[in-house]
């Protein structure tokens, strides 16, 4: 291989360093090499700077020919250390609020926590609400409203939370031939929107009840992904009566009074959303069933609105009873309930309840969860008692338990309520859902006819002397205002 080099080197550096001049910044060294081949293989430019270099840097030139490897080396060493500081400052940046949280559970050394009667700054809330009201917040558009209401369309909002009997309250207006009946139409946008906490959720759900309760279902497409939706896309479709009776399907007859039977209704022919929204229209009455509102206050825009002018149905049930029905559905609360609890994170009173049981992580967010939703119930009656009085009329609170032991009393209330007439066989129909067989199916979210007073009590036997005992701490206000009794007094009685 016949090769010729002219080299021609620039530093000012001085003769000693050209070695490091020929590897720094050409700012130090500016080497200009050309290279004249007749024939060229595999020849390198360190090699040609070592055969090619004076004497006296011989040496410490070819001192450089194994530099690529070192370096190299020196890199990966490098990189691991920087690996390994990534690695350990995001254990760090986990491990710490985890220990700061847990250092702030109760872990029986001390008392638990008793409700408060009145939550923090409520009172500045509740002023606020109505704020646009006139003198003693009786203003009169909306007094007009509510109390001609029998003489046009009628919106209904059942409030509830998980696991308190709702589904079977839904039930009792979606058997009534002059409802129009959506149960848990908020469920797509907790599922759309997961994980998103359960208080940022509160606007677009108020958005979503405000469009349905004008008939307006193409509120739905924002969550379904797509524009094209069908009568198949709403939640419990296959046992909603209107759905699933003419004109829409066969597979019921809507004047009849009982379940519908949600095998047949699958098989009717999925209809556009827009001959849902005709249907709607037909209807006296429309009532909602929702445990997606986390309290009246979200729900108050809706009820000034004069077009709207909803009316609330509250339920409440025994705190124990709930907590001991949702232990039962732990998995299938557990997603829901992190939302809920998420939603007061920022909370120095909540952040102990983000801090899961290390043996048991759905039941502990399931219990923890209910704490939150007894201060909810709380501040839902300090709101009530404090509102002005067109409010009070358009609002209902009803209790389990007399649902359930004197269900055609209970129901002749709330049609009256709704401006609605009862007849023989919603009343059967009530009566007979009281009286079947246990107190809960293996389904927990299928409505069946019920053993009532096993509904009730059945918590004394499944819920031991702990959990009965945390129960009636964190929500000790609500069981008061409600009128259950602590369980040490109720055996005395």
């Amino acid at each position: 291989m016949a090769t010729s080099v002219r080299m021609r080197i620039r530093t000012k550096t001085g003769p000693s360093e050209l070695g490091r001049g020929l590897l720094s910044s050409p700012l130090r060294t500016h080497c200009t090499l050309s290279l004249h081949a007749s024939t060229y293989s595999g020849t390198t430019l360190e090699s040609l700077v070592s055969h090619t270099a004076p004497r006296s840097l011989s040496g410490e030139t070819r001192s450089h020919s194994h530099g690529p490897s070192r370096r190299e080396e020196m890199k990966r060493r490098v990189h691991k250390k920087y690996l390994i500081l990534i690695l350990a400052y995001s254990g760090l940046l986990l491990l710490v609020p985890y220990v700061l949280d847990y250092k702030s559970v109760d872990h029986g050394r001390h008392p638990l926590p008793q409700q408060q009667s009145r939550c923090p700054d409520l009172a500045n809330t509740v002023a606020m609400m109505w704020d646009n009201t006139g003198v003693n917040g009786s203003d009169a558009s909306a007094t007009e409203s509510a109390g001609n209401r029998s003489q046009s369309r009628i919106h209904i909002y059942l409030h509830a939370t998980w696991r308190t009997g709702s589904s079977f309250l839904g039930e009792l207006f979606n058997q009534h031939p002059d409802v129009f009946y959506l149960y848990e139409p908020m469920w797509h946008i907790w599922q759309a929107l997961y994980p998103g906490d359960a208080g940022s959720l509160q606007g677009a759900v108020r958005d979503m009840l405000n469009a349905l309760y004008r008939c307006d279902f193409s509120v739905l497409k924002l969550y379904a992904g797509t524009q094209n939706i069908s009568t198949s896309f709403i939640f419990g479709w296959k046992m909603n009566k209107v759905i699933c009776s003419d004109p829409l399907c066969d597979a019921h007859k809507r004047h009849e009074v009982g379940l519908v039977r949600q095998d047949l209704c699958a098989k009717c022919q999925k209809r556009d959303i827009r001959e849902l929204e005709k249907e709607c229209k037909k209807y006296p009455v429309m009532v909602i069933k929702g445990v997606r509102v986390l309290d009246l206050s979200t729900l108050v825009p809706l009820v000034k609105d004069p077009v709207v002018n909803l009316q609330i149905v509250q339920l409440f049930r025994d705190p124990r009873a709930v907590h001991n029905s949702r232990l039962k559905s732990k998995q299938a609360l557990v997603k829901e309930s992190i939302q809920v609890l998420r939603s007061k994170k920022q909370n120095d009173k909540y952040k102990r309840l983000l801090v899961p049981n290390r043996v048991n992580r759905a039941e502990s967010y399931v219990s923890s969860a209910m704490e939150l939703i007894c201060d909810n119930w709380l501040n839902d009656m300090f709101l009530v008692s404090n509102s002005p009085q067109w409010l009070k009329r358009n609002y209902m609170k009803i209790r389990y338990e007399d649902l359930v032991t004197r269900p055609m009393e209970e129901l002749q209330r709330l049609y009256r309520f709704s401006n609605l007439s009862t007849n023989a066989a919603l009343d059967k129909f009530a009566l007979n859902m009281t009286h079947g067989q246990g107190y809960s199916s293996d389904r927990p979210f299928l409505i069946s006819s019920r053993d009532a007073k096993e509904a009730i009590f059945a918590w004394r036997e499944r819920l031991n002397v702990e959990q009965i005992s945390q129960v009636e701490a964190f929500c000790s206000e609500v069981m008061r205002h409600l009128g259950y009794q602590k369980h040490s007094e109720d055996k005395k009685t």
